[in-house]
């Protein structure tokens, strides 16, 4: 199945975004799961959020993976959606 994370960062948070960049794309690559993955950009194409799309089995799966991602860790993010998503076209 297929997971979106829809995931806000805290007002403010850029640097601890920026301090913790190396470590959360280190663990999309440990962990193997990720099937596209990005940030969304403010009108200054500063970097607010993240999209990031799952292969997983469970959402429970999912929802371990984001709970683990560094990101989550480093207290980035405001709110965080995980809901299971339909690829339709691309």
């Amino acid at each position: 199945m297929r997971v979106a994370l829809i995931c806000t960062d805290k007002q403010g948070a850029l640097q601890t975004r920026l301090d913790t960049r190396a470590a959360h794309l280190a663990y999309i690559a440990e962990t193997g799961v990720v099937e596209m993955a990005g940030p969304f950009l403010n009108a200054d194409g500063q970097m607010t959020g993240s999209l990031v799309v799952l292969t997983v089995d469970t959402l429970a799966e999912a929802q371990a993976w984001a709970a683990g991602d560094p990101y989550a860790k480093a207290g980035l993010f405001d709110s965080v959606t995980i809901t299971e998503w339909k690829k339709v076209i691309g």
